[in-house]
């Protein structure tokens, strides 16, 4: 299930968002293009085992993480899920606070992954739990929205419009039961499924909050 579209664009222009995409590109253009890319893949991206409580300094990947992409599809198809989703949910919670969740939902999910994979020594990159915050806190704010989204049908891609609650509720699923399927394996790396689902959650809670206030 791919979206391709929403139908209510902002009537802001998503500056937060335009910015957030651009250091993006611009963090895997470093990663591509370093001659020590290695070495900040390692320095810069969230490896648990690394991780120290006690030690602040080790406690900073999991905000620089966010900026970090495994490869050019891994940045696109975060970037596209980005473009779509957060320019509504910018002008809901205005560019500043918008900024700040953002990178706070990254956060979120990035521990909820290292809570399930403490002593892993494989990399975690990607801005798809900061996304996945943007997804939830959308299915709270818009949950009519009709979403142009590209779904297979009996072994054939069809677009349809769907409503955002019923896309953003199924794409939670997926990925909750997909992390309770990858658990024996989740210290050999993979997709980082309990990031999305972390990231998600919090971007509900924290809409939730918003809504109520």
């Amino acid at each position: 299930m791919i979206p391709l579209k929403d139908y209510r664009p902002s009537g802001k222009t998503p500056i937060i968002s335009y910015l957030l995409i651009f250091l993006s590109v611009l963090a895997f253009g470093l990663e591509v293009w370093s001659p020590e890319k290695f070495d900040l893949i390692n320095r810069w991206s969230l490896i648990a085992a690394k991780i120290n409580f006690f030690q602040p300094a080790t406690l900073m990947p999991f905000l620089t993480h966010q900026f970090l992409h495994a490869g050019f599809f891994h940045l696109l198809s975060n970037m596209w899920f980005l473009r779509i989703f957060a320019d509504n949910v910018e002008e809901k919670l205005g560019h500043l606070k918008f900024l700040f969740l953002y990178l706070f939902w990254g956060l979120v999910a990035g521990l909820a992954q290292y809570i399930f994979a403490t002593g892993s020594e494989i990399p975690m990159v990607g801005a798809s739990g900061a996304v996945a915050g943007v997804m939830g806190a959308y299915y709270v704010f818009f949950p009519r929205h009709q979403i142009r989204t590209l779904i297979p049908i009996f072994g054939f891609w069809r677009i349809v419009d769907i409503p955002a609650a019923f896309m953003l509720f199924y794409w939670f699923l997926t990925q909750l039961f997909a992390g309770v399927g990858s658990l024996p394996f989740i210290a050999y790396g993979g997709v980082a499924f309990f990031a999305h689902t972390g990231g998600f959650l919090a971007g509900w809670l924290t809409a939730k909050k918003v809504e109520n206030d």
